[in-house]
Formats: structure tokens, sequence, C-alpha cells
């Protein structure tokens, strides 16, 4: 499995053009563990997103946050759009990582 600490911002959907998540965390490998345990509850684990369709490291966390705030702001459509550049098929990228595939 990659070992993935440095700052980054990621999204997590249901399932392609399904419920999104946006986060930013300094360690994708264990928030990505987190979400696909339900480890928090709240609303990914309620919707269902687990599968990681889109990540951008980042030199900072600060960088990382401003990203983050920036991409928010953002309209869906135009975060479909940056999922569909990097990752057409909305594969899970967690599995390139080392994740097990979700069943």
């Amino acid at each position: 499995m990659r070992r993935c600490v440095d700052p980054y911002v990621y999204l997590l959907a249901s399932r392609r053009n399904g419920t999104l998540y946006l986060g930013v965390t300094s360690n994708l490998m264990q928030r990505v563990a987190q979400h696909r345990g339900e480890t928090f509850g709240g609303f990914t684990a309620q919707h269902g997103v687990k599968l990681l369709v889109w990540y951008e490291q980042h030199a900072t966390m600060e960088h990382a946050i401003l990203r983050e705030k920036q991409l928010k702001k953002w309209r869906r459509a135009w975060k479909l759009d940056l999922i569909e550049q990097a990752n057409p098929n909305w594969q899970d990228i967690a599995v390139s990582l080392g994740f097990a595939p979700l069943g």
C-alpha cells in the first residue's frame, strides 16, 4: 500500500454522478480507510460515499485548505468535470493505492 502522508484535497462519490464529498487531509490513506470503514459516521456514512474518484497533492496544508475552500464554492457541474478530466470512468482510485475493491 502506498504511503500518502502529505496534504491532499480529495473527492469521494457514492457512484458515478452520485453524491459527492470534498475533503482535505494530511494522510490520504488513513482518511480513505476511515471513510470506507464509516469510522466517524456522518454524511459519508449516511450517503454511502466511499469511492475515491479524485485527489490532488499540495506542498503545504495551507495550500490544500485554500484549494478545498475554492472547490467548495464551485458548482457541482465543475466538480464533475474535474473528476472526469482525471478519471473519466469514475474508477475507485483507492484500489490503485492498495485498497481492496469495494464489494
